[in-house]
């Protein structure tokens, strides 16, 4: 049988499968360059076994979260640590009951700082106003991020994520997943979480540091200070995490920390309504990226959804349906082979499943948000 049975080799379908292959070995480069080196790298026990901890101080900044503050903070004050250590939460203009739990908790707990911005409705700010006084009110040099919904997998949260410092470095990248629940809702936040760490992990470890999550990030107080703080992105409400780390990082001074006893693991949303509001609030940066970022991150995005979109069509409308099943099939392997041995070393195994399903449909849906956020912002200009 001619090969010119299965492969098209003229005509309109040629062209086709041309820019099939091209999108499909685009997709290998990003797989087997920067996501198969996280799965080797997180294989391995990273850090010094002889490491002298430091000090540490924790800030979580709150607004409005009494329930979680009450629920969570005992976690991160109970932390076995060998070295001092302070928790400083920032009560950021609450209305609820926060200042009451918090002064509740300071009776139980030494290691508790806590200080609050008064509510003053003629005066708007956002968290990085919260984040510096944070800083500014820290002891030690070594800063350790966390949110008022998130608590440590278990007691060695701090030792682990401190312990990416011990190779020198001013920055260090952890992991926040969602809480497992049940639901289609919940797969799909968790499985985008994951992906997302993945790729800024990843970058990181090859060089090229891009974002964090303020849910578990540690940084350097003088790092803080030599970037002048959040200065530079200032008049952006967002970005105190992945803003800072455009500024702040480079592919010398930034360790990753994934494995699970340095996890923080957050409070889900119930509703795709939620998932999209949050998701529109957190793409607000994604503009500001440096530009060989944003190259990266949309040929990514790019050669996965032309991947997907001509391999359908085809099926659907061409005679060689197996040559273009079998590039499906290759990548979905591939894919899932390297996302499964990064999601055992982070102890979430089942989230490489949701690839197989969410792969085509949880970044057509992003990019989407993604323009929408961009109009929203541009009708919401001043002219």
């Amino acid at each position: 049988m001619e090969l010119s049975y299965f492969i098209p080799l003229s005509g309109p379908w040629f062209y086709v499968s041309v820019l099939l292959l091209c999108a499909f070995f685009v997709q290998m480069f990003y797989y087997l360059y920067f996501y198969l080196a996280l799965g080797k790298y997180l294989k391995n026990d990273q850090g010094e076994s002889n490491f002298s901890y430091p000090p540490v101080s924790v800030i979580i900044c709150a607004k409005n979260e009494s329930k979680n503050l009450e629920k969570h903070l005992p976690a991160v004050l109970e932390q076995e640590y060998s070295a001092p250590f302070q928790v400083i939460v920032v009560n950021d203009a609450s209305e609820d009951t926060s200042e009451l739990v918090l002064a509740r908790l300071k009776e139980r707990y030494a290691n508790l700082y806590f200080t609050s911005i008064p509510y003053d409705k003629k005066f708007r700010h956002g968290k990085k106003l919260a984040l510096t006084l944070g800083v500014k009110a820290a002891k030690y040099e070594h800063l350790l991020f966390t949110d008022a919904d998130c608590e440590p997998v278990d007691k060695y949260w701090i030792k682990e994520m401190v312990q990416g410092f011990s190779l020198g470095k001013d920055i260090v990248l952890g992991y926040g997943p969602y809480k497992k629940q049940k639901g289609f809702i919940n797969l799909w936040q968790r499985y985008d979480t994951f992906q997302i760490a993945i790729q800024y992990l990843s970058f990181a470890l090859r060089g090229i540091p891009y974002m964090a999550v303020g849910r578990n990030m540690a940084y350097k107080k003088s790092l803080f200070y030599n970037n002048q703080g959040f200065k530079s992105h200032q008049h952006i409400l967002s970005g105190d995490d992945d803003l800072f780390i455009r500024d702040a990082a480079n592919k010398n001074n930034v360790a990753i920390v994934a494995l699970l006893h340095s996890q923080t693991r957050s409070v889900p949303v119930k509703s795709f309504k939620e998932w999209k509001r949050q998701k529109k609030r957190h793409l607000t940066t994604a503009p500001y990226y440096r530009f060989k970022t944003k190259v990266l991150l949309g040929v990514e995005a790019l050669s996965r959804q032309l991947l997907w979109c001509i391999s359908l069509m085809s099926v659907f409308f061409s005679n060689f349906e197996v040559f273009f099943i079998t590039i499906i099939i290759v990548k979905l392997a591939v894919q899932y082979f390297i996302q499964r041995k990064i999601a055992r070393q982070i102890e979430t195994t089942e989230l490489a499943w949701g690839g197989l399903l969410l792969d085509f449909i949880l970044p057509l849906v992003t990019g989407l948000l993604l323009i929408s956020g961009k109009r929203q912002a541009n009708r919401n200009k001043w002219t």
